[in-house]
């Protein structure tokens, strides 16, 4: 198994992301474009020490920029990327801002 840092990129805290982990206890990463479901489940489980149920992956097409510069415009693109969403199983969660526990 590959490592869980390299597999795993950084958690993906939007709006909609914190509403779907209160709701339906779902989190999104931003994940490695070459690993697959089971080791996106295996490298969640051995990070955070919980229990996952169901992985979706899809691939994320990169935006096209564009930069006003003294040479002209310049384009550009940004980077696809792949976006994992992770079910886990009824009483585990995740705390990703780890306050003081009471």
């Amino acid at each position: 198994m590959k490592n869980p840092e390299t597999i795993l990129i950084r958690p993906l805290l939007t709006e909609k992301m914190l509403d779907l982990q209160e709701k339906a206890n779902k989190y999104a990463f931003q994940v490695a474009r070459d690993a697959n479901k089971i080791e996106i489940k295996k490298a969640v489980e051995a990070k955070f020490g919980v229990l996952v149920e169901h992985v979706r992956t899809m691939n994320v097409k990169g935006k096209s920029k564009r930069m006003n510069t003294r040479r002209g415009i310049t384009r550009g693109r940004r980077s696809n990327w792949k976006k994992a969403i992770v079910t886990l199983k009824e009483g585990y969660s995740i705390d990703f801002f780890g306050g003081p526990q009471e």
